[in-house]
């Protein structure tokens, strides 16, 4: 997983996975913490919005772990596109058992018999050419490979790390006690260690902090915040002086504002920064970059308006003029946008929410794709 720590990009500002600490930005005291869970037999849940960069510190940690002592096995797993307990276990079970083949030599020959009852399927990906497993698990034998799953787990002597993102997908499983199913064997997976990282805020607390629920307190709660700005310039600033150019600190401070520090977003237009100019001066810069940024997504924010209905369109339009909405179903915000009753409200926004393109944060609801609230407020403002 780990690449070399010495890789040059011709453009620093990575948006999608992870390089090595070079790229990546401070996430020293999360980092020191995590570490410290784990070193004393502590599992971590980790709850932030996404696009903030749960899923590059969760892969830079896995990097120093890695660096540190080779023989370790860490694993990450997205389980957003799972929808059952079936699809879980066909990931996860792929995941390990790859993991595991890759270390040692001789253990596609310890689990021949559970490979033998999950079907597996050997390919390689058609644009990298890299090798990869599938495996089919019949939906009646889930809970029987889970447990196999765990016992091949327990079986090697190696330190194993396991993230599983989107963990709040397993509460929507249609199968009754899938929480209780994996917390019965987490719980005895000796030299497992394990983050739970979701995006779902009041799903994953309620998981985790409702004592009716398997996983009360059963890991350490962390949340993910913004990095801080004066922080972030610094990194960032590097990048343009080493190439004999200049970042301004206003400029940034307002990139860093417009998308209150999430990494994604800002990553996305310092990228672009970084590609044509030399020296960002002003403000106008930056806000010439974003406007790029969202006009080459208008196709596909003009698509998806026409999947959601009239009512859920116009509260989309509603939410993305106000920026962040505390009550959305108040009579001042209804008739302030002219929206409907509060009950045809409440109807439109559980769909948004269902489909996510709206999301519940402490502070209110706000619209999850920061370029697509900008591209409404411009085209529609």
């Amino acid at each position: 997983m780990a690449k070399k720590k010495g890789i040059q990009l011709k453009n620093p500002f990575v948006n999608q996975g992870y390089v090595s600490p070079n790229y990546f930005c401070d996430r020293q005291k999360e980092t020191e913490l995590m570490l410290s869970h784990f070193d004393n037999g502590r599992n971590i849940t980790l709850i932030s919005p996404r696009r903030i960069g749960k899923t590059g510190l969760i892969k830079h940690l896995f990097y120093l772990i890695e660096r540190q002592n080779r023989g370790t096995i860490c694993l990450y797993i997205d389980i957003f596109a799972t929808k059952n307990l079936q699809d879980f276990t066909e990931m996860f079970g792929a995941a390990v058992i790859s993991a595991l083949a890759k270390k040692e030599k001789s253990f596609m020959q310890k689990a021949a018999a559970l490979l033998g009852s999950l079907r597996p399927v050997f390919s390689s990906d058609p644009f990298t050419g890299m090798p990869k497993m599938s495996i089919t698990v019949d939906p009646s034998r889930s809970q029987l490979t889970i447990e196999q799953i765990f016992g091949l787990l327990a079986g090697t002597r190696r330190d194993i790390y396991i993230a599983i993102d989107e963990f709040q997908q397993i509460a929507n499983y249609p199968e009754a006690g899938t929480e209780a199913l994996l917390r019965s064997h987490i719980q005895f997976a000796n030299g497992v260690h394990f983050i739970f990282a979701g995006s779902r805020f009041h799903l994953m607390t309620e998981m985790f902090g409702s004592p009716q629920r398997p996983f009360f307190h059963s890991t350490e709660m962390m949340s993910l915040e913004p990095l801080d700005r004066d922080v972030y310039y610094q990194f960032a600033n590097q990048f343009f002086e080493k190439k004999h150019g200049s970042l301004d600190q206003a400029a940034f401070n307002h990139l860093y504002d417009c998308f209150e520090g999430h990494t994604w977003y800002i990553q996305n237009v310092l990228n672009r920064l970084y590609e044509n100019c030399m020296r960002v001066k002003t403000i106008d810069d930056v806000n010439r970059e974003i406007v790029h940024l969202v006009e080459s997504k208008s196709p596909q924010y003009e698509s998806l308006a026409q999947f959601l209905s009239s009512n859920q369109f116009n509260l989309l339009k509603a939410i993305a003029s106000e920026g962040i909405v505390d009550k959305p179903t108040g009579g001042k915000f209804i008739r302030h946008h002219n929206l409907s009753s509060a009950s045809v409200v409440q109807s439109s926004l559980r769909g948004l929410l269902d489909k996510e393109i709206v999301y519940r944060t402490p502070r209110g609801y706000i619209i999850y794709d920061r370029f697509m609230s900008i591209w409404l407020k411009r085209t529609f403002g």
